[in-house]
């Protein structure tokens, strides 16, 4: 075996950078959190107190006229079109366990039946559904199963209707008890749930002999019901608070960028340390002092390079997008990172960093900031149009269909077709899969 030396080029990110690029990722809770643990651990920065008061309230007067002047809507939920929507706070309120709890606080019972009930409570998934079978939760709690069998019963029966349910035809079923029903709807839950996701109403007629009408009425009414008990009440943990990366308003008929720096982080070297480091004749001590100094100073340049970065980025979405922030979702242009990242003269890594977990608050709400970039498709007379605008036309479409003979997939790809939106079938199937609406087959009224 023979020894030799090699010489090679290896390149490799200094710490600097890498700590740069941490920074750069970070959302304004994360910024806040990791700024937090650095002024405890390392004595030489401090907090930079603001120097223009006036600026800062301005700054602060104008997200108050933001958050008075949005739109809070929640994200695309199974029902919505799926077109970009803002970002809703939600307060928080009482959560499920509490709620059921209160109920049965006062309640006189014997010490195991207690025990069994808080065993099936602490068993309930947010939605308000058992996770776990009573044989399950009746070695969990060292009780007989009758006994667990008597708390869920005692369970089911508070409010709201359906909690402790173990699927779904139970809690509806649960929830018909509670309104004294015990027609047809009762039985189309307990023997035809999949019927009546399909619309199948032929086939519920033919097994039920019921007319069609009444078969209707039930639907519509198990329709009514909720079948999700638990998703009203907030979770065991509360959400949390969202802040806005970037604020967009209009001034004198421009859109006006600003990085929300109220709420963040401004630090500085303390001067004292400075002093110190520089009259000190311990070498300890000038040691641990020029190491943090040099923390300090990366930390610092790194969360102003990445205000920087997120102002040019915000600056460049407000110059692009300026027909979604006066007329609102629907209204988005084709851009990707890439796109933003040749005009920054920057990596499109950078930008990618620089968008993750990053918000904008304009007066039509709060939005991800990922939500301004999409491909582009071809759309009405050579201009490109964005997923977000062809989604809204195919949900305006099924909206307007004749439901007893719904538009299936490749009728979609037609009429969209008439508008210069062309589209392959299967796009159109994925895009009505993202917005949660169902088939032809399943949207058909008998």
């Amino acid at each position: 075996m023979e020894l030799s030396l090699q010489i090679k080029q290896t390149q490799k990110l200094s710490p600097q950078i890498i700590q740069t690029m941490e920074i750069l990722q970070m959302g304004s809770q994360e910024l806040q959190e990791y700024v937090d643990e650095l002024l405890l651990e390392n004595p030489v920065l401090e907090r930079k107190e603001q120097e223009n008061n006036a600026g800062a309230d301005e700054l602060l007067r104008r997200m108050e006229w933001l958050v008075g002047d949005s739109r809070h809507h929640t994200r695309r939920s199974d029902t919505d079109s799926g077109v970009m929507a803002p970002v809703a706070v939600q307060p928080r309120t009482e959560g499920l366990y509490e709620y059921l709890r209160d109920q049965i606080e006062f309640k006189r019972m014997p010490a195991q039946l207690r025990r069994a009930v808080e065993s099936v409570l602490t068993g309930l998934d947010a939605n308000g559904y058992l996770e776990e079978s009573v044989e399950e939760l009746a070695q969990r709690c060292g009780q007989p199963k009758q006994t667990v069998e008597r708390a869920l019963v005692l369970i089911q029966s508070l409010e709201p209707a359906g909690v402790g349910a173990r699927t779904l035809a139970e809690c509806l079923e649960l929830q018909l008890n509670r309104r004294g029903e015990r027609g047809l709807a009762l039985t189309i839950v307990r023997f035809h749930l999949e019927d009546v996701a399909k619309n199948r109403y032929h086939k519920i007629a033919q097994k039920t002999g019921a007319t069609r009408e009444a078969i209707q009425r039930a639907c519509r009414l198990i329709r009514s019901l909720s079948p999700k008990p638990g998703a009203a009440f907030a979770p065991a943990e509360p959400p949390g608070t969202l802040l806005p990366d970037l604020m967009v308003w209009e001034e004198e008929g421009k859109f006006v960028v600003s990085v929300n720096d109220t709420p963040g982080p401004l630090l500085r070297v303390n001067s004292y340390y400075q002093r110190l480091l520089a009259e000190s004749d311990d070498p300890q001590v000038r040691e641990y002092l020029a190491a943090k100094m040099r923390q300090a100073d990366w930390v610092v340049k790194g969360i102003e390079q990445r205000r920087t970065t997120l102002l040019k980025c915000g600056q460049s979405i407000a110059e692009v997008q300026e027909e979604f922030f006066r007329k609102g979702p629907g209204h988005l242009r084709p851009m990707t990172m890439s796109d933003l990242a040749a005009e920054l003269g920057v990596h499109p890594s950078t930008v990618s960093r620089t968008v993750r977990d990053k918000y904008l608050q304009c007066s039509y709400g709060v939005f991800p900031l990922s939500d301004f970039f999409s491909r582009a498709l071809s759309g009405p007379e050579g201009e490109e149009a964005t997923a977000q605008q062809v989604k809204a036309a195919i949900y305006t479409l099924i909206q307007e269909e004749d439901k007893r003979h719904p538009l299936s997939d490749q009728k979609l790809c037609d009429l969209l077709a008439q508008q210069e939106l062309v589209l392959a079938r299967r796009t159109v199937a994925k895009y009505r899969e993202a917005m949660g609406i169902a088939p032809a087959a399943g949207r058909r009224e008998y």
